[in-house]
């Protein structure tokens, strides 16, 4: 892989970060360090908290005091947070003045196509997956829906209706009859493991889908694969060393996403050439059946028996110090700033192109 930018011209560049998802605290994290970033490659670049509005962020400020705690902002402390907000700032003519727009949302808004969509009707350069990518990776069914026709073993699952999780021993016979115990219970579009949890046996499983339904209008319910768990970056279409991922306990929740030294990174994974050839494989596949673009993030389970299974695309992975697109990167002699600048050019090749989804 070329390791070089060919970007030669310093741009402005306005990040997007905040905004009122449940994954506003790893958004504010990552916009602060992509700012950063590509001010150390010397671009102009300007962070803008979408839920508060144009001008209303300091991103140095916010580097400084902004810290992930270990658990996602409750949804009652986002429920003042105004949509409208965000779509006002998105549609705000100040962005015309930018070379391109860096989005460091994540979730919400920001990452099931909406903004991707505003920007597109404004015709603002911006980095990531287009609107339609966007939207089916979000949507876990429907991303699991593509994996399927496309042949990439995913892990078997169910859904159900939040407003349909109502009755614990009708929910306990369902889990039994379908994917068994321990499950995965997960809101259907969300990302950061928010919301998401095991249930190990049928005593815990009615307060875990209760408090996931409370992130979305549907809950997924996973078949749990045992093993390791492993996760490959794409950049352009190129696929980055695989990275293992360790929790020093339990699993790898929000908490151990988060929280430094809660959870080993094996850079590259200590796996066979093998494993390591079909996790990229896949990944790569995954991400083309999506459709994605620019860069993101696939996640496996891989079993005890070597199978590997697909368990989501994430199209704007975290750019925090713990994440996990920046320590493959760095593997592959690509380092931050240059990474941020590769995402940028990427982006306004798009653009230039004219793909839309």
């Amino acid at each position: 892989m070329d390791n070089k930018s060919t970007v030669e011209k310093k741009i402005k560049i306005a990040v997007l970060m905040g905004g009122n998802s449940a994954e506003r605290d790893v958004s504010l994290a990552s916009g602060a360090g992509i700012v950063a970033g590509l001010k150390a490659a010397g671009h102009e670049a300007i962070g803008i908290d979408t839920a508060l509005g144009a001008g209303q962020l300091s991103a140095q400020t916010k580097a400084e005091i902004a810290g992930i705690k270990a658990e996602p902002p409750s949804v009652t402390d986002l429920s003042v947070l105004s949509s409208e907000t965000t779509i006002e700032t998105v549609s705000s003519p100040d962005l015309k003045q930018v070379d391109l727009v860096f989005i460091a949302l994540h979730g919400g808004m920001g990452e099931n196509g909406t903004i991707q969509a505003l920007l597109d009707l404004m015709d603002i350069p911006y980095t990531g997956s287009g609107v339609l990518a966007s939207a089916a990776a979000m949507d876990k069914l429907i991303a699991k829906k593509i994996f399927i026709a496309s042949d990439i073993p995913t892990p078997d699952y169910f859904v159900k209706l939040s407003t349909d999780i109502c009755d614990e021993i009708e929910l306990i016979s369902e889990v039994k009859n379908g994917v068994g115990f321990p499950v995965v219970v997960k809101p259907n579009d969300q990302g950061s493991s928010v919301g998401l949890d095991i249930a190990r046996d049928a005593a815990s499983l009615f307060e875990i889908a209760k408090k996931a339904a409370l992130y979305s209008d549907k809950v997924l319910f996973e078949k749990f694969i045992p093993g390791r768990e492993l996760t490959v970056a794409i950049l352009d279409d190129q696929t980055l060393p695989v990275v293992e991922i360790k929790p020093h306990d339990g699993f790898y929740d929000y908490r151990h996403k988060y929280t430094v030294g809660k959870t080993d990174y094996l850079v590259p994974a200590p796996i066979t050439e093998d494993e390591e050839r079909r996790t990229r494989e896949l990944g790569l596949l995954a991400f083309e059946a999506l459709g994605c673009r620019g860069y993101a993030r696939v996640d496996f389970r891989m079993s005890p028996e070597g199978k590997l299974f697909c368990l989501e695309v994430n199209t704007l992975p975290g750019m925090t110090a713990t994440s996990l697109v920046p320590k493959a990167a760095r593997a592959a002699g690509i380092e931050f700033s240059e990474l941020l600048s590769r995402i940028a050019e990427s982006a306004l090749h798009h653009h230039k192109k004219g793909n839309r989804d």
